[in-house]
């Protein structure tokens, strides 16, 4: 079993208000690399029968912020594969945002088109 070019995984998280760290509900970017860690994972197992471990990240990005109360898709797709390591891009998207007001504090809006907020390529190395 090896990895194919293009395999793509797709996981979608809510973020509690437990991880907003800053004003505003702001979100640190560290929650969405930890979502490209398991996407990373997933990807191994799928392609290759094995957990593998992340080696590095060669770009990240981080385009528009991540709040409590956000639905975010996390999304990676083997780009290059190796005799043993596959690179991968990620995407995240906030798909859903909280839009509590004071009548309906748990109201929340879909995003269409969803909002592009971190993007990166990883390497990863499996057995």
């Amino acid at each position: 079993m090896a990895a194919q070019l293009g395999l793509r995984v797709v996981q979608r998280r809510y973020v509690d208000f437990g991880h907003a760290h800053y004003a505003g509900s702001l979100v640190d970017g560290a929650f969405g690399l930890a979502l490209f860690g398991d996407v990373a994972t997933e990807l191994c197992i799928v392609g290759d029968g094995d957990e593998g471990l992340f080696a590095s990240y060669s770009a990240v990005e981080f385009r528009a912020p991540v709040r409590a109360g956000d639905v975010l898709e996390a999304a990676g797709e083997i780009v290059r594969v190796g005799s043993r390591s596959r690179e991968i891009y990620f995407t995240l998207h906030v798909v859903a945002r909280g839009a509590g007001t004071r009548e309906r504090p748990g109201a929340a809006a879909l995003l269409r088109p969803p909002l592009l907020a971190t993007e990166a390529r990883g390497t990863v190395v499996v057995p």
